[in-house]
C-alpha cells in the first residue's frame, strides 16, 4: 500500500465509498495502524466488499500488480481451471513429503466480507454456507461446529494443544532476510483446525441430522495431539485493525468431513476457507478431493439462490488482495536437512515461484530440516497450473536432496515463465 498510495491518489479517492458505504480510510486502516518490516512486506489494504475493487481501482490495481509479480488487472484476464485430471506426477516420495494440503477461500456475492459485514451478514454467511454443506454426500459429508457453543477454555484448548508440537515464533522473529509477502493476517494459518475428540457432551456442535456428539473434555493423549490443529483467536494487529475481531465468535466455525480431509472455515478472514489435506504425498488425490469438494459446495450453493463472487479480471475475490485469483495455496510439509542448508536454497524456490516457511507456519523455524513448501503465485494462473507448478517443484527439491545425500552437485533452475499473454 505505502509504495502505491500517493496523495494525488489519496486526494482522487478519499471521498468515494461502495454501495455499502465502504470508505478507502477504512481500507487502509490496518496498513496505517501497522507499517511493514524491511524484510517482511503486508498488503496493507483489505476489501469490505465486492465493489471495493472497482471503486478504488485506483490504488488496487497497482498493488495488485505489485503483490502479484506483475500481473495487470487493467489488460489481463484470469483463468480457473478444477480438472484435476489435468495433474501429472501427484505422488511425492513420502520419504520426504510427510503431509500434502490445497486450500482456498470464496465469498458469497451480495454480503459484505468480514471487514465490513454486519452481525446479520456475517449470521447469513454462517446460515447458507452450513446449510449447503448439509447437502454433502459420501466421502464428504461431515458436521459443523459453531465457535460461540464452545467454552472459552475449549477454544484455548484447540490453540494450546496445536502449538504442543509447534509453536510460532513471537510476531516479527523472521527466519529469512529475504522481502517476502504476507497475507493480512501476517500468518498463512495452518489449515487443520479444530478437529474434535468425542464424548458425551456436546457444546461445540451445531446439531445436525445423524450427527455425533464431539467435545475437548476429554484428557488429551499424545495419540490425539495429532488429530488437533491450529485455530488463531483474532488477536494480530493486523486482523483487528482490519475489523476481524468483531463480534467474535459469533457466526465463525469450522466445518470438516468425517474423514478429516475436507475443511471449511466460516467468517474467519473470508466468508469461507476450503481446504483439502492428508498424511503422504499424494497431492493428485488432495487435489482431486478439493476440486470435487469445491464444485459441489458451489453447485449446492447456487441451489440456494446464491452464487460466489467472481470476475474474468480478478478471479475469485477475497478480503485480501493477495488471495486474489485462485486464492489457492497447495503445499507440502517436506523434509530438506541437506537442501536447506545449501546457499542456493532460496534462490532455486525463488526460481520455483515456491515459497517456505517453519514447520509451524510463516514465522515460525523449520524443526528436523522439515520445511512447509507452496505456491507463491496466486492471480493469473488457473489451479491446475499452479499446482503442477508445486508438483514439478517438490519433485526438484527432492532431486537436490537426493544429489547431495549421494554428495553430488546440484543447480539452481532456469527462472520460471510467469504468465501466458
Amino acid at each position: 500500500m505505502a509504495n502505491n498510495l500517493t496523495p494525488a491518489i489519496y486526494a482522487r479517492l478519499c471521498d468515494k465509498a461502495t454501495p455499502n458505504g465502504w470508505t478507502l480510510d477504512q481500507c487502509i486502516q490496518t496498513g496505517v495502524d501497522n507499517p511493514g518490516h524491511p524484510f517482511i512486506k503486508t498488503v496493507g489494504i483489505v476489501a469490505g466488499d465486492e465493489e471495493t475493487y472497482e471503486v478504488f481501482a485506483d490504488l488496487f490495481d497497482p498493488v495488485i500488480q505489485e503483490r502479484h509479480n506483475g500481473y495487470n488487472p487493467r489488460t489481463m484476464k484470469h483463468t480457473t481451471d478444477l480438472d484435476a485430471t489435468k495433474i501429472k506426477f501427484g505422488q511425492f516420495d513420502e520419504r520426504y513429503v510427510l503431509s500434502s494440503r490445497v486450500r482456498t477461500g470464496r465469498s458469497i456475492r451480495g454480503l459484505s466480507l468480514p471487514p465490513a459485514c454486519t452481525r446479520a451478514e456475517r449470521r447469513e454467511v454462517e446460515k447458507v454456507t452450513v446449510d449447503a454443506l448439509s447437502g454433502l454426500t459420501g466421502d464428504l459429508a461431515g458436521r459443523y461446529y459453531r465457535l460461540s457453543e464452545m467454552t472459552e477454555q475449549e477454544q484455548q484448548q484447540l490453540i494450546d494443544v496445536s502449538q504442543c508440537s509447534s509453536r510460532p515464533a513471537p510476531p516479527g522473529c523472521m527466519q529469512s532476510r529475504t522481502p517476502s509477502w504476507h497475507c493480512l493476517s501476517g500468518r498463512l494459518h495452518p489449515p487443520f483446525a479444530a478437529l474434535l475428540s468425542s464424548s458425551t457432551r456436546t457444546p461445540a456442535l451445531a446439531r445436525q441430522p445423524n450427527s455425533t456428539p464431539c467435545s475437548l473434555s476429554e484428557p488429551m493423549n499424545s495419540a490425539s495431539l495429532q488429530d488437533h490443529f491450529l485455530f488463531d483467536k483474532p488477536v494480530s494487529p493486523l486482523l483487528t485493525a482490519a475489523g476481524m475481531a468483531r463480534d467474535w465468535p459469533d457466526a465463525r466455525g469450522i466445518w470438516h468431513n468425517h474423514q478429516k480431509t475436507f475443511l471449511i472455515w466460516i467468517n474467519e478472514e473470508d466468508h469461507t476457507r476450503v481446504i483439502s489435506m492428508e498424511k503422504g504425498g499424494n497431492m493428485k488425490r488432495v487435489f482431486e478431493r478439493f476440486c470435487r469438494g469445491l464444485k459441489e459446495v458451489e453447485r449446492l450453493i447456487q441451489e440456494r439462490g446464491w452464487e460466489f463472487m467472481w470476475n474474468e479480471r480478478l478471479g475469485y475475490i477475497l478480503t485480501c488482495p493477495s488471495n486474489l485469483g485462485t486464492g489457492l495455496r497447495a503445499g507440502v510439509h517436506i523434509k530438506l536437512p541437506l537442501l536447506s542448508k545449501d546457499s542456493r536454497f532460496p534462490k532455486i524456490l525463488e526460481n520455483l515461484r515456491l515459497q517456505k516457511r517453519g514447520t509451524g507456519g510463516v514465522d515460525t523455524a523449520a524443526k528436523g530440516g522439515v520445511f512447509d513448501i507452496s505456491n507463491l503465485d496466486r492471480l493469473g494462473k488457473s489451479e491446475v497450473e499452479l499446482v503442477q507448478l508445486v508438483i514439478d517443484g517438490v519433485n526438484y527439491l527432492i532431486d537436490c536432496e537426493r544429489r547431495l545425500e549421494k554428495g553430488q552437485d546440484i543447480r539452481i533452475p532456469s527462472p520460471l515463465q510467469q504468465f501466458r499473454h
